[in-house]
């Protein structure tokens, strides 16, 4: 699984002109899954999102985690994350993993969240045409892989 996670002032997804899901302050999270993935592959990924250090503390200094600011998370599926540019400049996708195997983990990813968080992550919705937008606050984007754990 790779994930872009966002520091965001807020952050909603539109689908076919209704908000489907906002949040204010915390994380818009992009999440790609490949067939190879497993539930510890978001297991392991959960624990590096709410451990995560990139808020301000009292000095102004990314010391702080989305659970020590009372963040909330808005996660949307993204295929195009799992892109490979090696040939040519039309990317393959033929590392996304199929919907039989994508949606049933981008939830459980979801849920995981949502139970570390202590409340409801706010989701797109899997293979729609959404509209993503996002105030990025720093601007502070991290990206993690779940096959670089070492």
């Amino acid at each position: 699984m790779r994930i872009v996670i966002q520091r965001v002032s807020h952050a909603s997804v539109t689908i076919d002109g209704v908000c489907k899901s906002a949040i204010q302050a915390g994380f818009l999270i992009l999440v790609g899954i490949e067939e190879a993935d497993t539930q510890e592959d978001a297991d392991w990924l959960c624990k590096k999102v709410i451990g995560l250090r990139v808020f301000d503390d009292e000095q102004g200094v990314m010391n702080r985690s989305i659970l020590d600011v009372g963040g909330e998370i808005l996660v949307i599926s993204q295929f195009t994350l799992m892109a490979s540019t090696k040939k040519g400049n039309r990317p393959s996708y033929i590392r996304a993993a199929r919907h039989e195997t994508a949606i049933p983990l981008y939830e459980y990813f979801c849920n995981e969240l949502s139970i570390a968080l202590g409340k409801q992550v706010g989701t797109g919705e899997f293979g729609a045409d959404m509209k993503v937008e996002l105030l990025n606050n720093g601007p502070v984007t991290i990206c993690i892989d779940s096959k670089n754990k070492e």
